[in-house]
């Protein structure tokens, strides 16, 4: 009798019992596969033999589709921990016999939260925190080591103070199917990530201190270039791409010297404005890392490291004022200067573009509860002397006057300030970049309250609805597939347009335009109408902000 695929219960719910159904039956198929005498490694030769690395040999699994090999859990750089805590990573040892990478390591220390609406399960971190947590999974649909597939390396939002390379959603398999590798790795968040302090500027060979999330970063590239043919990957295309505190992690990679020529292209999601601030001044976060080492009671660097990272991450009462904050810092050495500056003077590494943002985010919301007063009074406060002219543009009579006007011009304003982010790019680039405005609405029992929100393109872009339970349709299949191959064609070529697909155009002076996803997949303006757009322009330009 041939075995079968047995139904089973599970004791569960929502996204848990599906991921943990999936777990029981990629089970059941490798036992199937057995019976039949087909090899474990399915039909993926890499996985016939095992890889070698700099570091050593190493064995993967298949992924849920047979023809995907995967590969979790390789150091990409040494353990941050004891007296390499607050330090720039060092290269990952070696390792005798053969490495097994059959599962995510434990993500870097963060506070573990199941979910935080609009953001359920399949976008939170889950399992495990460590310090020790520097690794990347790699996910490759190539059949041979020389294949030379386009590589897309995708960065974690999260506000630098959490997130993971095993987030579910960011599961590689979706965009591995389109022939792209694909690699998700961890890098240092939070006051373990960011740091800064004097001592620690005194001891470092380069003088300064913080950026140790970036520097994480910059080192997982640096991996990524050096290794990745052993997966099939082609190490002259390579992508960056990340959402959020991922797309801001982009831009200081495009601006950094460390990370030149690591990386061909660039996308980053919700993440690109002309009234984005700088980062911080070194000298001011140093100032900070000192009051952080008094509230703590720790006299010396020494004994800051000493401490456990529970004693380290602990909130501290009562809480400092002003607060103390740990974020991205021009340092002079990974970040010499923010991305605004680099494009200003041309030094940016100069690679083809993809960049854009929500409907549903920048002030704008499926339902705003403004009123007219409410919208006259924000609206006098916030444009000053260009009020009245901000409000002969957008008119309003009644409440639902205000609330439609509140969604245009927060639309309105957000994709201009993205244009304008793009024509000062183009200044000095030499490559074309490319904008989108995402307007589907993640489907869920919250739809009617989150619509396009914050961080709702990412399953579409990646390919990766399968690893949520929300009720997709057809639809949103369809607009996944067109979204995600967009994104592999411009992995693979630099540009996203390719055959089927509704053309896009690159960002002109000339038109002022951008690309609607999602609910259709068009060229829209940029804003609603000129007259908008050169208030936009004027306002923007005159802010500074």
């Amino acid at each position: 009798m041939k075995p079968t695929i047995v139904a089973t219960v599970i004791a569960c719910a929502g996204v848990l019992c599906a991921a943990a159904t999936a777990r029981v039956v990629a089970v059941q198929k490798n036992a199937l596969r057995q019976a039949q005498g087909v090899p474990r490694g399915g039909s993926n030769p890499l996985l016939k033999e095992p890889l070698r690395l700099k570091q050593g040999l190493i064995s993967g699994v298949p992924g849920t589709t047979e023809s995907i090999a995967v590969f979790k859990g390789i150091p990409f750089a040494a353990p941050p921990v004891g007296p390499a805590r607050w330090r720039a990573p060092e290269p990952a040892a070696g390792w005798s016999g053969v490495r097994r990478a059959d599962a995510f390591s434990a993500s870097c220390i963060q506070s573990i939260v199941t979910e935080r609406k609009p953001w359920t399960y399949e976008f939170m971190t889950h399992g495990e925190i460590s310090e020790d947590c520097l690794y990347l999974n790699v996910w490759t649909p190539a059949t041979s080591v020389s294949a030379r597939r386009p590589v897309f390396v995708y960065i974690y939002g999260g506000g630098n103070v959490e997130g993971s390379g095993a987030v579910p959603v960011y599961d590689g398999e979706g965009l591995a199917s389109k022939g792209l590798v694909v690699v998700t790795f961890n890098y240092r968040v939070g006051v373990l990530g960011f740091f800064t302090h004097p001592e620690l500027s005194k001891e470092s060979p380069y003088h300064a201190s913080g950026n140790y999330g970036l520097l994480d970063q910059i080192a997982a590239v640096k991996w990524v270039h050096d290794n990745i043919a052993a997966f099939g990957g082609d190490p002259a295309r390579i992508t960056i791409a990340g959402q959020s505190a991922g797309a801001s992690a982009v831009h200081n990679l495009t601006a950094s010297p460390l990370a030149k020529g690591l990386f061909q292209r660039g996308i980053a999601d919700s993440g690109s404005s002309i009234a984005t601030a700088g980062a911080r001044t070194h000298k001011d976060q140093e100032a900070d890392g000192v009051r952080f080492a008094d509230a703590k009671g720790a006299h010396s660097l020494a004994e800051l490291r000493a401490m456990s990272w529970k004693d380290v991450v602990a909130p501290i009462t009562p809480a400092p004022t002003p607060a103390l904050r740990f974020a991205i810092v021009t340092d002079g050495y990974a970040l010499p200067a923010g991305e605004k500056d680099a494009f200003a003077r041309g030094t940016q590494n100069d690679v083809p573009t993809i960049t854009g943002l929500n409907a549903d985010e920048n002030g704008a919301s499926p339902h705003p509860t403004t009123t007219r007063d409410g919208f006259e009074k924000q609206a006098r406060q916030r444009f000053g002397d260009m009020a009245d002219e901000f409000l002969k543009l957008y008119p309003v009579t009644n409440d639902e006057d205000a609330r439609a006007a509140q969604n245009q011009s927060s639309r309105d304003q957000a994709r201009v300030s993205m244009y304008l982010w793009a024509l000062n790019r183009n200044r000095t680039a030499k490559t074309p970049a490319f904008t989108y405005f995402w307007t589907h609405a993640l489907p869920g029992s919250d739809v009617d309250q989150y619509g396009a929100f914050h961080t709702s393109e990412v399953p579409y872009v990646l390919n990766t609805l399968s690893r949520s339970d929300r009720p997709f349709t057809d639809v949103d299949r369809t607009i996944a597939d067109t979204l995600s191959s967009y994104w592999a064609n411009f992995a693979t070529t630099g540009d996203p347009n390719g055959k089927g697909l509704q053309q896009w155009a690159p960002v002109s002076v000339d038109s002022p335009a951008t690309m609607e996803v999602g609910d259709n997949f068009r060229s829209i303006p940029v804003a609603s109408s000129k007259e908008r757009l050169e208030f936009f322009r004027r306002f923007l330009t005159k802010s500074g902000t």
